[in-house]
């Protein structure tokens, strides 16, 4: 069976109303998709944002009369946006999702793999990790920089915190890595699931593993290694919380920042640690340095 794929090229005033429309006239599913390369960041809680230019693309089966979905939308939006539509043939839909995953290498040791595929190098380090609800499979700039950061480094008999853990990609890393113990930090119940779930599939000793919400953390925490991959406004607000949490002498790493934003977050964190110069990846950064000692 082939399936019919309407497009449209919407404006963000009108994009929810016309994902409405197109499910009630049929439509199989409905996509809303970015069509400038336009960032959302730190959207307010509950909010659904979308972007100023959005791409709609309505999946109907094969035999739908394109003419009248279009006719029908043309009475309720009289400035309908342009569209265009493609015929798409039917495939193994799960094998083509599973397609876009691979095995990636970060650093000298550390491979992050799917399920679903055999590890490239059978002695390195492999965290076995499958995308799902929470964030971080390692594709994203952000994360890969911090796994990169993760295997530079001698973590024997290293505490960890991972603050932002998402689906505890750099905590269970940074384990694998040879540390001692890591604290998965994260405000959605649904990413410390994941934390967990992950750990036992990558043969994780429960003990060495912590999950936590913010407010769970102990106010005595203190670790040698801190990690935090979230955005530069959160950052820049945990810094005390961030510094007291490392001991003096302890590494800190930082992402989730645009480079442009770099200066910015560097300064809250140097009346505690002295900050390397950025390590940059597209237009992402990471910042990382050493607790200066009393």
């Amino acid at each position: 069976m082939a399936w019919l794929q309407l497009i449209f090229a919407s404006k963000r005033e009108q994009a929810s109303a016309l994902e409405d429309a197109l499910l009630e006239l049929g439509a199989v599913s409905v996509t809303l998709q970015d069509d400038a390369d336009e960032p959302v960041f730190e959207p307010g809680v509950g909010e659904t944002p979308l972007w100023q230019a959005t791409k709609i693309l309505a999946l109907f089966d094969e035999d739908a009369e394109i003419e009248m979905v279009i006719a029908a939308l043309a009475t309720n939006f009289p400035a309908l946006p342009s569209w265009s539509v493609e015929r798409i043939e039917d495939q193994a839909w799960e094998r083509a999702w599973m397609a876009d995953f691979q095995p990636m290498r970060f650093g000298q040791r550390l491979w992050v793999c799917p399920s679903w595929s055999e590890p490239p190098d059978p002695h390195a380090v492999i965290l076995a990790l499958d995308p799902g609800l929470a964030f971080g499979t390692g594709t994203h700039p952000t994360t890969a920089l911090c796994l990169e950061w993760l295997d530079s480094l001698d973590l024997s008999a290293c505490t960890v915190l991972d603050y932002g853990c998402g689906s505890g990609i750099l905590a269970i890393a940074a384990l694998l890595l040879g540390a001692k113990k890591a604290i998965a930090v994260d405000n959605d119940p649904q990413a410390l699931l994941a934390t967990i779930e992950n750990g036992v599939r990558n043969g994780i000793d429960a003990q060495r593993l912590q999950t936590a919400a913010p407010e769970q953390l102990p106010r005595d925490c203190v670790v040698d290694i801190t990690i935090a991959n979230i955005l530069a406004g959160p950052l820049q607000m945990l810094s005390p919380q961030l510094a007291q949490c490392t001991r003096n002498g302890g590494r800190i790493a930082l992402s989730g920042i645009l480079s442009e934003q770099t200066n910015i977050v560097a300064a809250s964190y140097q009346p505690w640690f002295e900050i390397a110069a950025p390590v940059l990846k597209q237009e992402w950064a990471r910042l990382d340095g050493v607790k200066k000692r009393d």
